[in-house]
């Protein structure tokens, strides 16, 4: 009960006190769909009595609309109750989903790469589903039956308190095996719910990476990982259902007990004339509709258990905290220079950068190279604060980039990296992501991007792209990708690997574009090939997360081996 009570403590009363008029209701459905539940068995006796045995006329008459009633209240009872509590509970699961998400997105980008993207899709899909059914479904469900339980039970006290002590004797014994089976579902529904991670992530994966599954004639080595995890997603479902339905046979063979005691000693209360037929049978009947409500209640509360497993899993990422914050949470009103002050970073037991000094001005460019593995990266990691120095200071200006909003640090950083991200929706909407689309912004935008030509031919700036911008080519991506870095006119330009997919046309074209942006700003481009390089104001070249050396082209031409070697490689 404990676990209940906390996924209804952080996941359902915090939203509790906007939705009382709707709980009114549904509690009010179910003292209705109660009492009409208890009242059809108690009916039981006058039907006999009344009726069959004294053969009252004008009660034959009277008593089909009591039934009526009756039975309007339990079916109209219910309706509102499973309405009101659905309203409830999928309008508070909406804002956990919501909640769940925001609390994602807040945290260090170090969280998302210890997760699969699908884990964390499952986790706001699939496990909220699972609260979902707790707050619209069981717990209401619950309060219903037992409501209806103990109605039902006033009506067998009534009529025999005798007959009910041997008829209920045998509840209390089924509490003990009830615990154990839920004890055991809880710990499979956790192993479930990993499993559907895993099923989600590897779907995730088989789709965003087709071309190279098919390109690679892999569709028969996928399919057959994914038949292996399929396979052990249904043997822990039919674990679950092996143990789960263990209750019912439970619930029924131990009312059997019951039933023939009641049998036996009613039976011969009705012989010796101390209880009436139409007792017995209301008896009897109110018994038979208790069992069916305590039956359900068991059944719920071991579905309980794997909702339980899974508000776990969501207050995990709930309990989470960023690491990376602002401590004064200042704006940036302007970068006239950038500078990195012995600068290491650490991924986990992985030395990135050791001792890092840089420093560069408005209008001048920076450029990083090096072998892969030499640091370039994690410079540029550092700079967004995807990750904070493990010793050192970054400075824009004179003041700790630390005490700057993350907000106001991204949007004064534009950052083309490696990797090309374009979203199923228009060209504008694609470069002036997450920002009001202005027009123009974005023609000038898509035209410093040398993409107004193929944008045109594709039917404007309001054409829509197909997801991970498949209807493009690489260099139109990449391209797309640029015009979005140049849409907000940040005051830093990181370029890694812009140029990779273009051809040297179109390079030149950017290289042309990147000198008449570079005059206003701050441009730090990684680069593998020499001509994007070589007007860099300082060139600083990587190697171990150490900078080996540092100076202009011509500098290091004539004093670094370092940077020959790697010049040798840029004009293979």
């Amino acid at each position: 009960m404990e676990d209940i009570r906390n996924i209804l403590r952080r996941l359902v009363f915090p939203y509790f006190k906007d939705y009382l008029p709707y709980f009114g209701l549904a509690v009010l459905g179910m003292l209705l769909s109660a009492i009409g539940a208890s009242s059809a068995a108690y009916l039981v006796k006058p039907v006999l009595d009344e009726i069959f045995v004294n053969k009252d006329i004008n009660l034959l008459y009277l008593l089909p609309y009591a039934i009526i009633l009756v039975y309007a209240l339990k079916g109209g009872g219910k309706y509102i109750q499973v309405y009101f509590s659905a309203y409830i509970g999928q309008d508070i699961i909406r804002r956990v989903r919501d909640r769940l998400l925001e609390s994602m997105l807040k945290l260090d980008i170090s969280f998302f790469y210890g997760f699969r993207s699908g884990e964390l899709i499952s986790r706001n899909v699939n496990d909220v589903e699972r609260i979902r059914a707790v707050v619209s479904t069981m717990i209401p469900e619950i309060g219903r039956q037992g409501l209806t339980a103990l109605g039902l039970l006033g009506v067998v006290i009534y009529q025999s308190p005798k007959l009910s002590f041997f008829a209920l004797i045998v509840v209390p014994l089924i509490v003990i095996p009830l615990r154990l089976i839920a004890k055991k579902l809880k710990k499979i529904s956790h192993a479930s719910q990993e499993k559907t991670s895993d099923i989600t992530s590897k779907l995730s994966e088989i789709f965003n990476n087709i071309e190279i599954i098919k390109a690679h004639a892999a569709e028969e080595f996928e399919r057959e990982i994914f038949e292996k995890e399929n396979k052990r997603f249904f043997k822990l479902n039919m674990k679950t259902t092996k143990i789960s339905e263990l209750s019912g046979p439970l619930m029924e063979i131990m009312g059997a007990v019951g039933v023939c005691a009641v049998i036996i000693i009613g039976g011969k209360e009705v012989i010796d004339g101390s209880l009436s037929v139409g007792s017995f049978f209301s008896f009897v009947t109110a018994l038979f509709m208790l069992y069916t409500p305590l039956k359900r209640i068991s059944t719920l509360y071991n579905q309980l258990q794997d909702a339980i497993a899974a508000s776990e899993r969501i207050l995990y990422i709930f309990d989470q905290k960023p690491t990376i914050i602002s401590t004064k949470n200042e704006n940036i009103e302007d970068i006239g220079a950038l500078s990195f002050k012995n600068v290491s970073l650490k991924y986990e037991d992985l030395e990135a950068l050791k001792d890092i000094n840089l420093s560069v001005k408005r209008g001048e460019k920076l450029a990083l190279v090096g072998d892969s593995g030499g640091g370039k990266s994690s410079i540029v990691n550092l700079l967004v604060r995807f990750f904070d120095p493990s010793s050192g200071e970054i400075y824009l200006n004179e003041t700790n980039y630390k005490e700057f909003s993350l907000k106001s640090l991204h949007e004064s950083i534009a950052i083309v990296t490696q990797r090309i991200y374009i979203f199923n929706e228009s060209i504008a909407a694609n470069v002036a992501y997450g920002k009001k689309i202005d027009e123009e912004r974005v023609m000038r935008a898509l035209k410093l991007a040398n993409a107004w030509d193929f944008v045109e031919k594709a039917g404007g700036i309001w054409a829509k792209l197909e997801e991970q911008g498949t209807n493009l080519s690489g260099g139109q991506r990449q391209r797309i990708a640029i015009a979005r870095a140049l849409y907000t006119d940040p005051k830093v330009l990181i370029f890694d690997e812009a140029t990779s997919a273009l051809d040297s046309k179109s390079e030149q074209k950017i290289t042309d574009a990147i000198e008449t942006l570079s005059k206003d700003r701050i441009t730090i481009i990684i680069a593998h090939r020499l001509s994007t390089i070589k007007q860099a104001d300082k060139i600083a070249v990587l190697s171990g997360g150490k900078i080996v050396s540092l100076g202009d082209e011509k500098y290091l031409l004539e004093n670094s081996n370092e940077y020959r070697k790697l010049a040798g490689k840029f004009s293979e």
